[in-house]
């Protein structure tokens, strides 16, 4: 602040104090943006939330796991083999539960999501609705189409008994879940044993699918095997339906997977590759330590040795790949003849062992892919770990194929390509289309598949904080960067829509603007809060502090808000409860400003000759601090910032009172758009001209 504005201020707090607080009306039913008067209780925004659990040994009032805090593991040994004439996928997995938990259980559930495209099972094709009267002749063609009959053909499902060996189990599958009866009970702190084979058919379209590109097909296999679901302290087991938009939650654990292909084949996988020596050449085994030493991409494969005899140990028969994965959530691959592959390297500090960063992607990828995707996952791996925790995995890998966009640990599924159609193969804007996904894909590492938070409940747990950090690695890669999604100014149209939910509603029950509600709103709100309410060293401190005592565990909403607020030392439940749990906007407006003489309010102008009052009405659901530029005679314009406190003794309308020298000519409140005021007309005062 200038010294003319610190005088400006002080008079403020000396005369406004006694002024206008004592004039203030006292809060009552009538001054509550959202009053209840027949239920005579506590409306005001301000106060503390309701809807949080009280904290307990689990989970602390401080948003930290509590001193009781516990989660499942789960181990999965699996062999899986893929037939590209029938294009299918089958396995065998051995899997090891270990009960963590202080209960004993009787039995498991397991994930089925391949199930959601079984016509046996899934719920997701008995819940499409009828068709329109009108239907656009370029889809007509499509609709004749029977539904892709995938889902899983399970052939075993065996438990070790407590005689060590292995019987059959009695299970039960409800669409996209499977309940296994267990011969004796786990005990906490006990581990049980299971096997299930299983097989399906690989979609054309979906998070795991299969393409034909102009070298032949790609494949990537995601949600490929069953998978334990969770058992919490929150949920007990959790057991919603996988209905293909809430996407994971899943247990940690230990994976050793042996991947059977065609030995022309190229597999990029979760896990660190076990026997480089059977499936690698010495020349791509060599490239690769030169590629990890490096952070300019090396090529592993190049792009005229694709279908080579020379870029495979054989051509004849199939490879077996083993990958190791410790502590993940999941398990990603994908397998193709077509991939060009090149790597680098990224270390947080020179001693570090380096973070392998690979990129696979067919030949009609390029131009595109081989200059910018390997860069944009070094730029994740630096922002993010600068924002929230240093990547802890041993690589990072972007592949290209039919997946537009989807995340696994380790291993990212983008689908942007060149088409070919401008000078140098692709535009500007294609170029930012593969940065943007490849950061928010890589980016979701990070939040769910390290911060391990519920995505079949909560979206926004995961997308929202991602696409949040996604801008700022964007801006750092290149500070052209189009602004896209997180920022307040680019919610404005969805903040006015009467038919949005709120972002704290499940996943599946999102009814339309999914992408809005579950990513682009609440990083606006993160970015607001960033930029225009705490500040960047006080959010990143607090924002970094949640991703640090959440890395490896399972946060929930709560967790996530009390964190924060113990972080930056605000209670911010004015915050959370607006922007999270309902769907009022904010809307803001300059009502009046009126001046006196100073002489006559004071009976001498030492404060400056003139006393503006500024009267701001909050007329939409919201409360937030106040922005606020004021222009003065000689043309200086200074800004005003007020924390959001104002509202509290009136959410409704509060007056700021101000000594100058120099007549205001304009009052501008949120004038850079950071607070996504709806309705822009009434924000500006400016003086009659006489």
């Amino acid at each position: 602040m200038n010294r003319k504005w610190m005088q400006r201020l002080g008079a403020v707090a000396v005369v406004t104090a006694g002024l206008l607080l004592a004039s203030a009306p006292v809060a009552q039913a009538q001054n509550w943006l959202h009053p209840d008067s027949a239920g005579r209780t506590n409306q005001s925004i301000f106060r503390p939330l309701e809807d949080w659990p009280a904290p307990n040994d689990y989970r602390a009032g401080s948003g930290a796991p509590g001193g009781r805090y516990w989660q499942q593991k789960v181990d999965y040994r699996i062999e899986t083999s893929i037939d590209t004439v029938a294009h299918a996928v089958s396995g065998s997995e051995h899997i090891t539960y270990h009960n963590n938990s202080p209960d004993v259980l009787d039995y498991l559930w397991v994930q089925l999501d391949q199930n959601v495209r079984s016509i046996e099972h899934s719920r997701t094709y008995k819940l499409r609705g009828a068709l329109p009267e009108e239907i656009d002749p370029r889809a007509r063609r499509w609709l004749g189409v029977d539904p892709f009959d995938g889902g899983y053909d399970i052939t075993r499902v065996q438990v070790v008994g407590e005689d060590g060996r292995l019987a059959d189990a009695a299970y039960r599958i409800n669409s996209t879940l499977m309940k296994v009866s267990l011969p004796y009970p786990v005990m906490p702190g006990e581990s049980t044993e299971l096997e299930i084979d299983w097989s399906f058919l690989i979609p054309d379209n979906g998070r795991g699918a299969k393409e034909e590109v102009s070298d032949g097909w790609i494949y990537e296999n995601a949600q490929w095997f069953p998978r334990l679901s969770v058992y919490d302290d929150v949920n007990g087991w959790q057991t919603d339906q996988f209905l293909g938009r809430g996407e994971f939650y899943l247990e940690f654990g230990d994976y050793d997977v042996q991947i059977t292909v065609p030995a022309n084949h190229i597999v990029e996988a979760t896990g660190v590759l076990q026997n480089p020596e059977d499936v690698l050449t010495s020349t791509q085994r060599e490239r690769l330590r030169a590629a990890y030493t490096s952070r300019t991409p090396v090529y592993i494969v190049e792009p005229d040795e694709v279908m080579t005899a020379a870029s495979r140990p054989t051509q004849d028969g199939t490879l077996t790949w083993h990958y190791v994965a410790k502590n993940v959530r999941d398990f990603a691959w994908a397998s193709s003849k077509t991939f060009v592959w090149d790597a680098a390297g990224f270390q947080y500090r020179p001693d570090q062992q380096p973070i392998a960063v690979h990129s696979l992607y067919p030949r009609d990828a390029m131009p595109l892919w081989n200059e910018i995707s390997t860069l944009a996952v070094l730029q994740t791996l630096e922002t993010y770990g600068r924002m929230a925790f240093e990547y802890p995995y041993p690589k990072a890998t972007n592949i290209n194929g039919p997946v537009g966009g989807m995340e696994y640990p380790m291993v990212a599924f983008c689908g942007a390509r060149p088409r070919g159609d401008v000078e140098g193969g692709y535009s500007d804007g294609m170029k930012y289309a593969l940065i943007g996904v490849t950061i928010h894909e890589v980016g979701h590492n990070w939040f769910p598949m390290i911060v391990n938070s519920d995505e079949r409940k909560w979206t926004w747990m995961d997308e929202g904080l991602n696409t949040f950090l996604q801008h700022y690695a964007e801006v750092d890669l290149d500070p052209e960067f189009p602004r896209w999604r997180g920022s307040p100014q680019q919610i404005v149209e969805y903040m006015r829509d009467p038919d949005q939910v709120p972002i704290m509603t499940h996943s599946d029950l999102i009814h339309k603007d999914f992408g809005n509600n579950g990513y682009t709103k609440p990083a606006a709100g993160l970015t607001m809060l960033r930029e225009a309410v705490l500040g960047p060293e006080v959010f990143d401190e607090a924002f970094s502090g949640y991703a640090q005592r959440w890395a490896f565990k399972k946060p929930q909403p709560s967790d996530f808000f009390r964190s924060m607020d113990e972080g930056a030392g605000e209670d911010m439940a004015w915050m959370w409860r607006g922007w999270f749990y309902t769907t009022h906007a904010n809307d803001q407006k300059v009502a009046d400003v009126t001046r006196q003489s100073t002489e006559e309010l004071l009976g001498s102008a030492e404060r400056g000759r003139y006393y503006y009052r500024i009267k701001l009405q909050n007329e939409g659901g919201l409360v937030t601090p106040v922005q606020m530029d004021v222009t003065f005679e000689d043309g200086t314009v200074e800004r005003i910032d007020l924390p959001v406190d104002v509202w509290r003794a009136n959410e409704k309308e509060f007056v700021f009172g101000l000594f100058t020298d120099d007549e205001l000519t304009k009052v501008v409140v949120d004038p850079d758009g950071w607070f996504a005021d709806i309705d822009r007309d009434d924000n500006e005062w400016v003086a009659q001209t006489t």
